[in-house]
């Protein structure tokens, strides 16, 4: 087994990976560049760089520790309000759907469909 890390390109606070794998591991985390890139909230991208730059304040792990715990109850953050009655519908819906008999027509269009509603459901 061996260690490979994709390749990174940075540009200010954008990070740009480049599609190749090279040996070793990488120097740092990109995980709320790769959020952003998903098109996470921007509170929960906030947040997690706020948490991110507590961190890097520390560097003893007593300290870490207690920056962890003083945040800790505050890192949880809603994505989607779960009892959301259309995202309740949407679920319903979902399970109902037999996949192995449609057809990629009808896929993308049920799938165009939920993406509307759940469109409809944030305004």
């Amino acid at each position: 087994i061996k260690n490979f890390n994709v390749s990174i390109k940075e540009e200010k606070n954008d990070v740009l990976f480049l599609r190749k794998l090279i040996p070793g591991g990488s120097e740092h985390s990109f995980g709320i560049h790769v959020a952003k890139m998903a098109g996470m909230p921007k509170k929960v991208l906030n947040k997690a760089n706020s948490i991110l730059k507590k961190l890097e304040k520390s560097h003893s792990s007593e300290q870490l520790n207690k920056d962890i715990k003083s945040i800790k109850s505050d890192i949880q953050l809603e994505f989607f309000k779960l009892d959301d009655p259309a995202l309740e519908e949407i679920k319903e819906e979902l399970l109902d759907i037999d996949i192995n008999s449609m057809t990629p027509m009808e896929a993308l269009l049920k799938l165009s469909e939920i993406k509307r509603k759940i469109s409809d459901s944030k305004d």
